[in-house]
């Protein structure tokens, strides 16, 4: 199925969050065949299809840049030894929610394979565009190894993590990750929150291996991208070639300025940290992530921060597993408290657009794709409407909107 529709759209009676600009203009917006053409009062298009935004708010769709297709629980081991089947089931069902939401485009970042992304280029489920790394790269004892430290039990799949240590055999993985249509390359470099065995501040990972790792995706023309939180893991990660750090909550000013001089992206992930802390026992949080959890809770905001101050590119993500994916939206809530709701709109569009090498979405602009959300009112004057709208948003992906056909690529 084509990832565009055919025929034209025009949304009027509307003001525009073009993805980049701090302010809003006045609609309306022209779509021709999933692309959007015109932009503005000047606009002279006739459309096939019109949708009336009644005063309301055209924005481009919301973009995550840290989701987990395949993260049906806390319980990693538990993921790794359930059928591929049933994960990519329960995996279909969070990204049909995840579109419902508003988000139209999704990075997996730990999981994802090339039958799931067939299946949705092909229109067999509702999903946002799915960009996926394939199992994320963990050294032994590192945050992608799921057992506890008395367990030599092996969770025998790697449907979200993978074990690879030395140079030669962290090359053989990356390459059949690309082979597999990968669009980037995660790894853990550093202790991680739901894992047992890891000291969270650690690096994991030598310069050796992850250099291999960086130059391997460049030759590609891909990137990597970085769990980590401390300022050391940061920097080694950044240093030895990482474009995309995710988490970076403990982050200091130096190591952020670090990360601006390398070109290097932070892509926090607020919500999740906030509602394990909340929701911790509901969805069985061990005592040793509870701990690790609590360390790296209010210390996100502060990161945030400090990375804008030095000039990093801010994007946005979620990294919400199991039930705690009905939280999503609210990473738009905290993101907002600390930046501002123009910054946080911007992480989630254009700003994690430019990350994924997509400057074709996030945009609402002539000649970018038609991935648009309509929210009721002005999201400046009333930032809940991007978390807690009283009617949930039109959500059209590529030029088609919610119910206009039943299933879309």
């Amino acid at each position: 199925m084509s990832e565009r529709a055919s025929g034209s759209l025009s949304i009027v009676n509307a003001r525009v969050f073009d993805g980049v600009s701090g302010e809003l203009t006045d609609g309306p917006v022209h779509v021709v065949d999933g692309r959007i053409t015109e932009v503005g009062p000047g606009a002279s298009a006739t459309a096939d299809r019109v949708i009336d935004a009644r005063g309301g708010t055209v924005l481009p769709g919301l973009i995550d840049a840290h989701f987990h297709a395949y993260g049906i629980g806390l319980d990693l081991l538990g993921i790794e030894s359930r059928s591929l089947s049933y994960v990519a089931l329960a995996g279909a069902r969070r990204l049909a929610s995840a579109l419902a939401r508003g988000f139209t485009t999704v990075r997996d970042v730990a999981g994802g394979d090339a039958g799931l992304a067939a299946a949705i280029d092909e229109g067999l489920l509702r999903s946002p565009r799915y960009l996926f790394t394939g199992p994320a790269l963990s050294q032994t004892g590192g945050h992608g190894d799921a057992r506890s430290a008395d367990s030599d039990l092996c969770g025998c799949h790697a449907h979200m993590n993978e074990v690879v240590d030395g140079v030669d055999a962290l090359r053989h993985a990356v390459r059949d990750r690309f082979r597999r249509g990968a669009h980037a390359i995660k790894i853990m470099a550093s202790g991680g929150v739901v894992s047992l065995t890891d000291p969270i501040r650690v690096p994991q990972y030598s310069a050796e291996e992850i250099s291999a790792v960086t130059e391997e995706a460049a030759r590609r023309g891909s990137y990597v991208a970085a769990h980590a939180y401390s300022p050391e893991a940061i920097r080694h990660a950044v240093e030895n070639g990482v474009r995309s750090v995710e988490h970076g909550n403990l982050l200091d000013a130096e190591t952020a300025a670090s990360m601006a001089e390398h070109g290097a992206y932070l892509v926090p992930t607020l919500i999740t940290y906030d509602a394990m802390n909340r929701r911790g026992a509901e969805v069985g949080l061990s005592p040793v992530g509870q701990a690790k959890n609590q360390e790296v809770l209010d210390s996100g905001r502060a990161a945030v921060e400090l990375a804008r101050a030095a000039g990093v590119r801010i994007g946005f993500g979620t990294d919400l597993m199991g039930v705690l994916e009905d939280e999503q939206l609210g990473g738009l809530r905290l993101q907002t408290e600390v930046e501002g709701v123009a910054r946080a709109l911007q992480a989630a569009t254009s700003v994690n657009a430019d990350l994924l090498g997509r400057p074709d979405l996030g945009r609402v602009q002539a000649g970018c794709v038609a991935d648009l959300l309509v929210v009721d009112g002005d999201p400046f004057a009333d930032p809940s409407l991007l978390w807690a709208p009283a009617r949930p948003p039109l959500v059209i992906k590529a030029g088609v909107a919610a119910g206009e056909q039943e299933h879309g690529s």
